[in-house]
């Protein structure tokens, strides 16, 4: 099935739309951090200065492209929207990966600059002498307020929280150098085309392997349009305060931020949403409009008793995606709130949003129907083509669908049957369009909307000596959704649980880390000795 249809023809690239949303909102507020807003005029200016910066004082040329690992602070939007407006390629990068995870993304993408936090810049030291990376930015984190603000948050960070481990990167410049620099001359204009790239937004893969999903400027344009149209259903002004918790390297929120600053909206970006007394104290400062979480995040919001003394009176709209949404979390956001959770699907591949509940018909337990210009349906596995009301693996057609996996032609033709998107997620299509995921056809686990891919984890944790084999598998979790068990087989009797869990956590993010580990004498297998999962996780 299809709905409606999008005209793209005005715009050529992101910036296009930016630059638009910058004249036409001038003086409004923008971006809002740590009590510091910046108005869409100050977007321009700084995205242009920086923008400068890489036009004139640098040797990266259209194309190239820059990781950009950072938080949400003010600096990754101004950074984001500088570098396409000089052309290059964004590479957004997790600020919670471990030195090994930055150095196979940094080399696979070919990053030739990094803006980082300072936070991580001992990590960068390690990896930088191992990539192609000469251009080197460092920010910490209140660089964008005035001396006074900024003194006293980046001493507290770095000498009271300690949060800063030191480093030598002599070849880095600050941002706000940086931003200097380019305020001396103007950005020169570069031409982008639709089909010239924008963004290697990362995902994992059932080999274990981390790859980038290839993201057109006509992928995000699109899917900017697409989810515009949506949301101004419920915010048919401008001006309204969107909370923005979720990181912004994350695609979901990537895209949702680029949709409300062309909206108009005032968009306020939540560093550390894990720590949930301060966030519901930030949010208490604020008449939002607005909310896009996840299912986690709503449940721990409700369990924070100031969070129900907040003022929910202007709250017209609740996007949720990322992962399942429990039917106990909706009612309970609904009846806290008086807002209910309009629940989306979509994958990295994708842009991201694929379909989304109507806002006037939203049914819990359903991620919606597929939003303008998409076209879903099921097939078998054969790649026939089901009828409705059929389960089958949900495949995808549309203009937000990627160009493919960035230098991976093989694994682009395992996940495209002609223009179609085979998202190996097993759904079904109900005759009034709406669709219901059943069940992965992957492997994949999801943590807290963070996609896991287990082979991956057993690729690291079979590194250690005393592991014969072992086998990573999602459980449920009360809080993440899902959460890591290991079935280990060990060859060293004195290995234990937690030895096992240490060892992955030198080397991999937190929450890719086992927070189970059972033992096994043998694991079950395939007749051709491919492991079970399904089995373990059904046992």
């Amino acid at each position: 099935m299809t709905v409606d249809t999008i005209d793209m023809e005005s715009y050529q690239s992101i910036s296009d739309i930016f630059l638009e949303a910058c004249g036409r909102y001038g003086d409004k507020p923008a971006f809002s951090c740590m009590g510091l807003t910046l108005s869409f005029n100050d977007m321009q200016r700084l995205s242009g200065q920086f923008a400068s910066y890489i036009q004139n004082h640098t040797d990266l040329q259209p194309g190239d492209r820059i990781a950009i690992q950072l938080p949400n602070v003010l600096q990754f939007p101004i950074a984001v929207f500088g570098a396409m407006r000089a052309g290059l390629v964004v590479v957004n990068t997790n600020p919670l990966y471990t030195a090994r995870e930055m150095e196979h993304q940094f080399n696979d993408s070919g990053a030739k600059a990094l803006l980082i936090l300072a936070n991580m810049a001992h990590l960068a030291e390690q990896v930088l002498p191992k990539t192609g990376i000469n251009t080197v930015l460092v920010t910490e984190l209140g660089d964008m307020h005035s001396f006074a603000k900024r003194l006293l948050i980046n001493t507290v960070v770095k000498k009271v929280k300690k949060l800063v481990p030191p480093y030598h990167l002599p070849q880095a410049i600050g941002m706000r150098q940086a931003l200097s620099l380019g305020s001396a001359k103007p950005a020169a204009p570069v031409p982008v085309t639709l089909d010239d790239t924008a963004a290697l937004q990362y995902t994992g893969g059932t080999t274990g392997v981390s790859k980038a999903a290839q993201l057109l400027h006509r992928n995000l344009v699109a899917n900017m349009l697409q989810v515009r149209e949506s949301v101004q259903q419920d915010l048919p002004g401008d001006s309204e305060i969107v909370i923005a918790p979720l990181p912004l390297y994350h695609i979901y929120a990537f895209t949702l931020s680029l949709v409300m600053t062309d909206c108009g909206h005032h968009v306020v970006l939540i560093p550390n949403p894990r720590d949930i007394p301060g966030f519901v104290k930030e949010l208490g400062k604020h008449k939002f409009s607005s909310f896009a979480g996840l299912n986690t995040l709503f449940v721990a919001l409700c369990n924070n008793p100031e969070f129900a003394k907040l003022d929910f009176s202007n709250l017209k709209q609740t996007l949720s995606g990322g992962m399942a949404l429990t039917h106990a979390a909706a009612e309970r956001w609904q009846a806290v709130t008086g807002c209910a959770i309009r629940e989306g699907y979509g994958l990295t591949e994708t842009s991201p949003v694929v379909t989304l509940n109507p806002h006037n018909e939203i049914r819990i337990g359903y991620i919606g129907k597929p939003i303008t210009n998409t076209e879903v349906m099921v097939i078998d596995d054969n790649g026939q083509t089901l009828p409705n009301g059929e389960e089958g693996e949900l495949c995808v057609r549309g203009p937000q669908v990627m160009a493919g996996y960035w230098n991976r032609p093989e694994a682009t033709a395992e996940v495209m049957q002609d223009d179609w998107f085979k998202t190996g997620d097993v759904a079904i299509i109900a005759d009034d369009g709406f669709v219901r995921l059943v069940d992965r056809k992957k492997d994949m686990i999801i943590v807290s909307g963070f996609n896991v891919y287990p082979n991956e984890i057993d690729d690291l944790a079979s590194q250690h000596p005393g592991i014969v084999e072992c086998a990573a598998v999602g459980i449920p979790h009360e809080n993440s959704g899902e959460t890591v068990k290991q079935f280990v087989v060990k060859s060293d009797p004195n290995l234990t649980a937690d030895e096992v869990i240490s060892y992955c956590r030198e080397h991999m993010t937190a929450y890719k880390v086992p927070k189970e580990v059972e033992f096994r004498d043998d694991l079950p297998k395939t007749n051709v000795g491919k492991i079970l999962r399904r089995a373990l996780r059904d046992q």
